[in-house]
């Protein structure tokens, strides 16, 4: 119903619209046949009066003023006839009560009177001068009545034009509401494109952009189906390996089982909640999520953070971790929490798929307009034809012993797409994982930190 009230409400500003441009055309075409009709009525005015005045060089007039021919308040004819001798006394006046000037210009002139202004002919014949006048008022009456005559008619079609654009605009309009229809019809999981046929041309942008709001939501729909489905299945094993643990506790018949039993029940337990964990992060680099807000980030800085943060873990497992190349005012334009998650998670996959006294090298440079992000170490690695699947959610290698969600390396993929970042895996040069990341270098540099240079650090000196 709001598409259709909304459809009416522009099909009766579309009826005003036009009602009224073509209301203001008309009154325009009038105002400007006014003035055609005027000029063409004084030109043929000037006319009559020429040939009246010229009709009128051979009547006798008396030598003295005579009674006119017409009465005083005789209005049918409106035109004035006056006669003077060579001496500048008149002799012939046709409508006496008419106050015109008491002298004569030779040939066209406008008269201004009391009651308004005269149009005057004069010419002279032999030793007399004959003078015809109108007024201009009469010449105005005419051209104003030509131009309503002219108008009225257009104006009488005011109301057939209304009807036929209020049909037109609702007929134009039948596509739109059959759209409309179309998508109220719609339950919410039907997320198909629209048909576009029949659709006017001027919403076909329309069309074209619901049907791409309707694939997006298809997307991020299939993609959060997904998510929740491998989200409860992850989630199934811990759960039950916490509930059965529990049970071992509670069966436990000496101290020894019971803090054994403790022992596997809190390993459980931060296992579980390092999957929550996980997932949570990964739903915050959803498609659909917050977008995010970039800004200019050290990452030498950034680099010496996140080594701090998992140095308890690399001293727990006799791995080497460090920066092997820092190189100075390398700032990349991205989100800080974003990109320490993502490097976390690379530094995090690094140490745990190591094996013990193995090495995990941590590097921040510029090259090629991009600020890059490097973790390299000197595990098993992954096989060229799984470096793409370790991306994907939940995915493990088989015959893998090292505990785990299967989310790092999906988290560090969404966190890399959200900030439009180049992603590579190869091989390192001692044989384990090496993941890449380039990222969008931000134009100014950080202050107080030289243009140039790189540090190298291991384990805890952190620059």
């Amino acid at each position: 119903m709001h598409l259709r009230r909304y459809g009416l409400s522009l099909r009766r500003q579309l009826l005003l619209s036009l009602l009224g441009a073509i209301l203001g055309v008309f009154l325009f075409g009038g105002v400007a046949t006014y003035y055609m009709t005027r000029v063409e009525v004084d030109e043929i005015m000037d006319y009559h009066l020429r040939q009246l005045a010229l009709s009128l060089r051979a009547p006798p007039f008396p030598g003295t003023p005579a009674e006119p021919h017409l009465a005083p308040d005789d209005q049918a004819f409106d035109m004035v006839i006056q006669v003077w001798d060579d001496k500048g006394a008149r002799l012939y006046l046709s409508r006496p009560r008419v106050a015109l000037p008491d002298h004569a210009q030779l040939g066209y002139a406008t008269v201004p009177t009391e009651k308004g202004d005269w149009r005057t002919y004069s010419i002279m014949f032999g030793n007399r001068v004959v003078q015809v006048a109108q007024p201009m008022s009469h010449r105005n009456r005419l051209a104003a009545a030509a131009a309503l005559r002219t108008l009225i008619p257009l104006l009488s079609l005011l109301p057939l034009i209304g009807a036929l654009i209020w049909y037109l605009v609702g007929r134009g309009l039948r596509p739109l509401e059959r759209l409309a229809r179309a998508v109220r019809a719609r339950s919410p999981g039907a997320l198909a494109p629209l048909a576009s046929d029949g659709v006017p041309e001027e919403a076909q942008p329309l069309v074209g952009a619901l049907n791409g709001l309707l694939c997006r939501l298809d997307q991020a729909m299939a993609s959060q189906r997904a998510f929740v489905a491998d989200a409860a299945h992850e989630l199934r094993t811990p759960l039950a390996a916490l509930q059965l643990q529990l049970q071992l506790t509670e069966r436990a018949t000496s101290e020894t089982e019971r803090r054994a039993a403790l022992t596997d029940l809190r390993q459980g337990l931060q296992r579980a909640i390092r999957v929550v964990q996980q997932l949570l992060t990964l739903a915050r680099q959803e498609p659909d999520a917050d977008p995010p807000s970039p800004a200019p980030v050290d990452l030498g800085e950034l680099a010496g953070l996140v080594i701090a943060d998992h140095q308890a873990l690399a001293e727990a497992k006799r791995i080497d971790l460090g920066a092997d190349r820092l190189d100075a005012a390398t700032t990349a334009l991205a989100d800080a929490n974003d990109l320490r998650t993502l490097l976390g998670n690379l530094v995090d996959n690094a140490i745990r798929y190591t094996p013990p006294g193995g090495r995990v090298d941590v590097s921040a440079w510029s090259e090629d307009g991009r600020a890059w992000l490097e973790v390299a170490d000197d595990g098993p690695g992954v096989p060229a034809e799984e470096r793409e699947r370790v991306l994907d959610r939940f995915y493990r290698r088989a015959g893998e012993s090292e505990s785990g969600s299967g989310l790092g390396l999906a988290i560090v993929k969404a966190v890399a797409d959200r900030h439009g970042a180049r992603l590579l895996l190869d091989a390192a040069p001692a044989g384990g994982l090496r993941v890449r990341v380039g990222l969008e270098k931000a134009g100014l540099e950080k202050a107080g930190v030289a243009a140039t240079g790189s540090a190298k650090t291991r384990g805890g000196d952190i620059p």
